[in-house]
């Protein structure tokens, strides 16, 4: 009788502080996708209206264009370095600036590709997304290994896109482009199983890193599934004639 009252006693306690990590856990991951979401719609409504307004027409043939091109590049890195010296409110609002500006640089996709093709391809992205997130969330499975090896094929597209640039090579641009749906579909797994393993190293009583954490997480996920719809566009999208 005693021993049998000591088990429940022990397993009681064990059980509380469990539920409410959980619970903590599903809410931090909620509060991710939810910024996540937040900035692939901001980016698709801004790269929607642009697309179609006169200002497009008048910058697309003109420096700018590159100018709108890249500064998406140069807001990730300042927002990845220079996060430590910011507010968590300050991180928002760069990460709401760089979906917009974002939108603007993938204005070109709706000249390139038809409406039908692009929605199509977004919801298989958006599929493939969500089963590849919900592995690296659930399994046991440690997915260092797998993400350094898709760190270094990630490089390696980046090198091959830089000199396809000059070499302008529809074969090298569709390895590339398979190549990459495989490297972001695994860097989704990869990238959910370290936010998730983040979320048990920070001070939550801290708001202001817990708020940047979630930003930096929200990012780094919008980034897989935005290069992983690039890919796939390329690969799956119709063209306009």
């Amino acid at each position: 009788m005693a021993l049998g009252s000591q088990s429940r006693w022990t397993v009681r306690p064990a059980a509380g502080p469990q539920i409410g990590i959980d619970a903590g856990l599903r809410d931090y991951m909620l509060r991710i996708y939810n910024y996540m979401a937040s900035g692939l719609a901001l980016t698709g409504i801004v790269a929607y209206l642009f697309a179609h307004s006169p200002v497009y027409a008048q910058v697309a043939h003109t420096p700018l264009i590159w100018l709108i091109m890249l500064a998406p590049l140069g807001l990730v890195m300042w927002l990845s370095y220079g996060i430590s010296r910011m507010s968590a409110s300050t991180a928002q609002a760069l990460f709401w600036v760089f979906a917009a500006v974002m939108g603007l640089s993938m204005a070109s996709i709706f000249m390139q590709f038809t409406g039908e093709s692009i929605a199509r391809v977004f919801f298989i992205t958006a599929g493939t997304f969500a089963a590849m997130s919900l592995y690296g969330y659930t399994t046991q499975r440690d997915l260092s290994q797998m993400g350094s090896f898709m760190m270094m094929g990630l490089f390696g597209i980046i090198i091959a896109s830089v000199v396809n640039i000059f070499l302008a090579s529809s074969a090298l641009q569709f390895a590339i482009s398979v190549i990459g749906v495989i490297v972001f579909i695994g860097l989704t797994a990869w990238d959910t199983q370290r936010i998730k393993a983040m979320y048990f190293e920070i001070d939550h009583s801290d708001g202001q890193i817990a708020g940047k954490t979630a930003i930096m997480g929200a990012l780094t996920l919008y980034l897989d599934f935005i290069n992983l719809f690039i890919m796939l566009l390329q690969l799956l999208g119709v063209r306009r004639d």
